[in-house]
């Protein structure tokens, strides 16, 4: 298969697994937010939904069908950094902007593009 039809067939996987995983993200959140700290809540409902992401792009999007320690290191090494930026962005657009779905989206957005350059050029790379 070509470069840009691997690159297609893996983006658009992508981005149906981030589509779920975000569902969970976004779910989690709201059903924590009026509980915990915002904060802690985005952190809970980011790890959920990181879970997910991981599942579905080793085992669909990138197709590794072999466990790997070294893999789920750098998977995990990935998401606690952008946990961090989520976080931060988040409660930053949040100051700015007092709308809780849009510092949501925000702070997804941004952390889903780290995520999938992360997973093509260093996590999942063949």
């Amino acid at each position: 298969m070509a470069l840009d039809a691997v690159l297609k067939k893996q983006f658009i996987r992508f981005f149906v697994s981030g589509v779920t995983a975000v569902a969970i993200d976004m779910g989690i959140y709201y059903l924590l937010k009026e509980r915990l700290d915002y904060n802690i809540a985005k952190g809970v409902s980011f790890l959920s939904g990181t879970i997910v992401a991981y599942i579905l792009n080793k085992f669909w999007t990138f197709e590794e069908k072999k466990y790997s320690s070294v893999e789920l290191i750098k998977f995990f090494t990935l998401y606690s950094l952008t946990l961090f930026i989520n976080i931060y962005v988040n409660h930053l657009t949040l100051n700015l902007f007092q709308s809780v779905l849009f510092a949501f989206l925000i702070a997804t957005g941004v952390s889903t593009v780290l995520n999938f350059v992360g997973q093509k050029f260093w996590v999942f790379k063949k």
